[in-house]
């Protein structure tokens, strides 16, 4: 029954004595873990989402409320304040007013707000032009305090940092912020642009050379690490030690999840019956997906340690036949089925 649901798949009830057992609601969809499951596992990751996809071929930084410029002429030092031992160059500068001007000696009060610093320099000398012959101006931004993004969660210095002319991507702002720390899960980067989480990887970037990860960051951005405290798996039933564990920045298979609870008990479990529950992706007809592992089959073993676990699946090892433990199964999934579907018909209701 590879891949097929569960009605479709009679192999999955063993031809023994007791009654017959229905067929598991279509909410419910059921896989052999095989060779073909992994596959799928390894298949590329889904298309980074439109919104992020930068077109930009070049960056150049836009001034706003609060940065400060230093504006220069040449040969005129009276019009150039100079920075000095006492006052850095950002003390000295102009600062760009809640208005979003500046004010300067005879070019006066000036909108700047907006403006990249090469318009702004043939803005300056284009009015004073007017009072000095053949002006040289230079503009450069001595402070960035107009842009930010936020880094949180598992980096070693969350915080606010500032955009500069120097582009910034995600990897710039998690290295500013110090790198990600020890417990974090760098497979999944939350960016929140505009109200939309987007789901990144860090991973993806450093391991798989995924540059597409690697987004320009905007203003306003946030960028959450996600813990590895926070992606736990659950591993139940006849085991040595049941209990749920965190994944780790790397991921756990689940044969490393089984090997990490002690392994099957021998006296009890079943070796045919190793299931992983998973809930389904967004957009699918169902809503839960099972996974069996025959673990008879020492090929199998090979297969677990393939097979990924993904956060917050739980993994059961039964004590009972196959068949008996279907029946199990089919008692306890429309409880299950009533939870999805009445989640999904209030989020329905909520966006009506």
């Amino acid at each position: 029954m590879p891949g097929s649901d569960y009605d479709a798949a009679p192999g999955w009830f063993s031809e023994d004595e007791g009654p017959e057992v229905e067929p598991l609601p279509d909410v419910v969809k059921t896989h052999d873990i095989t060779t073909a499951i992994l596959h799928e596992q390894s298949a590329p990751a889904p298309e980074l989402a439109e919104a992020l996809a930068s077109t930009e071929v070049t960056y150049d930084y836009e001034v706003g409320v609060g940065d400060v410029l230093q504006i220069t002429v040449w040969d005129h030092p009276e019009l150039t304040i100079p920075a000095g031992s006492q006052r850095s160059a950002q003390e000295s500068g102009n600062l760009v007013h809640s208005d979003g001007t500046i004010f300067y000696p005879y070019v006066g009060k000036v909108h700047v707000e907006g403006m990249k610093v090469t318009e702004i320099r043939e803005m300056i000398t284009k009015r004073l032009d007017e009072y000095i012959e053949a002006p040289q101006v230079d503009v450069a931004v001595a402070g960035f305090r107009s842009k930010k993004v936020y880094v949180t969660g598992a980096v070693n210095q969350p915080g606010t940092y500032p955009i500069t002319n120097v582009p910034m991507r995600l990897v710039d702002a998690v290295s500013a912020a110090g790198g990600i720390g020890e417990n974090a899960n760098w497979s999944e980067v939350i960016l929140t642009r505009d109200g939309e989480n987007y789901r990144l990887s860090l991973r993806g970037i450093y391991e798989n050379g995924n540059a597409a990860h690697n987004v320009l960051l905007r203003p306003g951005d946030v960028v959450n690490v996600s813990r590895a405290e926070d992606n736990k798996v659950f591993v139940l039933g006849e085991v040595a030690r049941p209990k749920s564990m965190p994944m780790g920045r790397n991921g756990m298979s689940l044969a490393e999840a089984l090997a990490d609870t002690g392994g099957l008990d021998e006296r009890e479990a079943d070796a045919s019956g190793v299931f992983v529950f998973r809930k389904a992706p967004p957009g699918k007809e169902h809503g839960i997906d099972v996974y069996q592992l025959n673990a008879r089959n020492a090929a199998a073993l090979v297969l677990a340690d393939s097979f990924q676990l993904q956060p917050r699946d739980i993994v059961y090892v039964t004590a009972a036949p196959l068949a008996r433990w279907n029946r199990v199964l089919s008692l306890l999934v429309p409880s299950v089925t009533a939870l999805y579907l009445g989640g999904r018909a209030e989020s329905e209701l909520g966006s009506e």
